[in-house]
């Protein structure tokens, strides 16, 4: 039983070296307001040189997340999600084929909904609704 635990204390300790490790070999890419390439000093966001291809990460300098996109179907299909630097959701929808596509929602601060209604390859379609912000 005692080898038992100290081999699974062994075996925790070198997945968190290993995960630290990786952690801190990522380089941080710092980004302007429309996420390109610039300097600390200039920046507003970044996101790190090593990141899942499956799951792109932008962060405020703050270091809460800005926004999340998680593809499937071979990075045809996007799942999209903006976030205010409170960490309330801002914006949430999916991309097809790098087009906004579907239901989509746009929200206030303080959670409540803004906007929703439907895209249909990147355009607006039908019927948008607009939401009074109700504090």
């Amino acid at each position: 039983m005692k080898s038992q635990m100290n081999a699974l204390v062994k075996n925790i300790s070198i997945i968190i070296f290993l995960f630290s490790t990786t952690v801190s070999a990522q380089e941080k890419i710092w980004l302007d307001q429309n996420l390109n390439k610039t300097d600390q000093l200039n920046s507003v966001y970044y996101k790190f040189s090593q990141e899942d291809p499956q799951k792109l990460l932008y962060f405020y300098k703050s270091s809460k997340i800005y926004r999340k996109i998680s593809y499937s179907n071979n990075m045809l299909i996007a799942n999209f999600s903006e976030f205010y630097e409170t960490g309330s959701l801002k914006v949430s929808g999916k991309f097809e084929n790098e087009l906004e596509e579907g239901f989509w929602k746009i929200y206030y601060e303080n959670g409540k909904i803004k906007e929703r209604g439907r895209y249909k390859k990147g355009k607006k379609v039908g019927v948008w609704k607009t939401f009074y912000k109700n504090f």
